[in-house]
């Protein structure tokens, strides 16, 4: 466990700032997500400040000072961004140095001139899961579509048999896999090692991104026959380029952090001894910070400098990459706020005595945490985080491998069923042409199963782990 993780779960062994009993404290809880609902979904109130009123609304229905409410959220806001907040801008740089530069552009290229026939949509998969490693999910969206729609369309291939296994690489990735925000944040809130949780979630990524993906693409291919829309096909950032960073150097750009880290689970497993000389130097190079500053500063020669980026253009690439992830900050922050409120008023016992006294398996219930959350609110981040907090207590007595899982169950139940109150429904219905039956037969299909399919490998991985 991190020394983060550590500090984490130290601020979370507080005293309730409230004597309220579970059934107060369930109805304050209801009635917070409720508060933060409503402003999301009926006022269209940004998530932060959903968040954020929705946090003060919790401590003052089960009866805590206004003032611990308010020290609650702001601790539990600062301790988030502190945690997670530098790791979110650096895999923010590295995905606008993949963007700009052409890496993206050339990673496409170059596996869809090898794939042909039947193996594109095993291609597609493939395309957007490498990308959709250090991108966020709309951004992956923006550079994938005008791939997806262009192979379709040269290639008279079926548009949701192409389409969907890239939107499947792309969510599995959003869902399960750190450094995107929801994962780290759920790391960070239960204490999970980031290490093992990533090795986990490949595992659980894999069979899942191939079920949600080709299998299932076959049977929407059938649903729904749409063309690809014309006027959907934007002009791709590389176009403008004279010359583009090679393939070979992307990829091990872009996987230099994942390894790094995976190398820093294997040798914490493997030499279990933290004064080693090599676990010492494993568990500095492996560390989240370092492994993506690492990946960062290698981007900005094998990407930046490959492409012919001045100085300049590199310093003002860094600067444009940071600005949209402000809005992503805040709202993880706030939800740190809640998940903090959360813990400090109680509700940390309750959900230890309701999964008792219902003999809930802490994986599923965390499960259904999150998809309850996720139907109501539409935002997968906002379901993990707040899921994240309701259920951190739980992970007090596992062990390292169990509360990597508890994170992957949080993830999977973060993207059930995405449907009319989730922005990313809106945007895959638009760029691909469909109405919102279309969209929900195939987008939200293909959501619901990834977050079951992923349930069930994290359940099944409990037998082993």
């Amino acid at each position: 466990m991190t020394s983060l993780s550590v500090e984490v779960l130290a601020a979370d062994a507080v005293e309730p700032i409230t004597s309220a009993g579970n059934a107060q404290l369930g109805i304050a809880v209801l009635a917070g997500i409720a508060v933060i609902v409503l402003l999301i979904t009926k006022f269209k109130l940004h998530a932060f400040l959903a968040l954020t009123i929705g946090s003060l609304a919790l401590g003052a229905f089960a009866g805590a000072p206004l003032a611990d409410a308010i020290k609650s959220f702001t601790t539990g806001l600062g301790s988030t961004v502190a945690g997670v907040g530098v790791l979110i801008a650096l895999g923010a740089i590295l995905g606008k140095l993949l963007a700009d530069s052409g890496g993206a552009d050339q990673i496409v290229d170059t596996i869809l001139a090898r794939a042909k026939g039947r193996a594109m949509p095993w291609a597609m998969v493939l395309i957007a899961s490498v990308i959709g490693l250090p991108l966020f999910f709309e951004v992956g969206i923006v550079l994938l579509i005008p791939v997806v729609l262009l192979v379709a369309k040269r290639g008279n291939y079926s548009l949701m048999r192409i389409g969907v296994p890239a939107l499947a690489g792309l969510s599995v990735m959003h869902g399960l896999i750190p450094p995107h925000p929801g994962p780290l944040v759920a790391i960070d809130a239960v204490g999970a090692n980031l290490g093992v949780t990533l090795a986990l979630g490949l595992v659980v990524a894999v069979p899942t991104v191939i079920i949600a993906g080709p299998v299932f693409s076959r049977y929407a291919a059938r649903w729904v026959d749409v063309p690809a829309p014309e006027n959907m096909i934007p002009a791709r950032p590389s176009e403008d380029l004279d010359r583009r960073p090679g393939f070979g150097a992307t990829v091990a750009t872009v996987l230099l952090p994942v390894v790094l880290m995976l190398v820093k689970a294997l040798v914490d497993i493997v030499v279990d001894d933290p004064e080693n000389g090599v676990q010492k130097v494993t568990d500095v190079i492996g560390s989240p910070l370092i492994a993506l500053l690492a990946a960062v500063l290698v981007g900005l020669f094998t990407l930046g400098r490959a492409a012919g980026f001045t100085k300049e253009r590199l310093s003002s690439t860094v600067e444009k990459s940071l600005a949209p992830i402000a809005g992503v900050l805040m709202i993880v922050g706030a939800g740190g706020g809640f998940k903090q409120t959360l813990i400090d008023i109680g509700v940390g016992q309750m959900i230890l005595d309701f999964s008792r006294d219902w003999s809930i398996p802490a994986l599923l219930l965390a499960w259904l945490i999150a998809v309850a959350i996720r139907l109501a609110t539409g935002s997968a981040t906002v379901a993990t985080i707040s899921a994240a907090g309701l259920v951190a207590p739980l992970a007090a007595g596992m062990s390292t491998g169990e509360t990597a899982l508890l994170v992957l169950a949080i993830g999977a139940g973060s993207l059930f069923f995405s449907h009319v109150n989730d922005a990313g429904f809106w945007l895959v219905k638009e760029y691909f042409g469909m109405s919102v039956g279309q969209t929900i037969k195939t987008w939200s299909v293909m959501e619901t199963i990834i977050s079951v399919v992923g349930i069930v490998f994290v359940l099944l991985l409990s037998l082993l782990v």
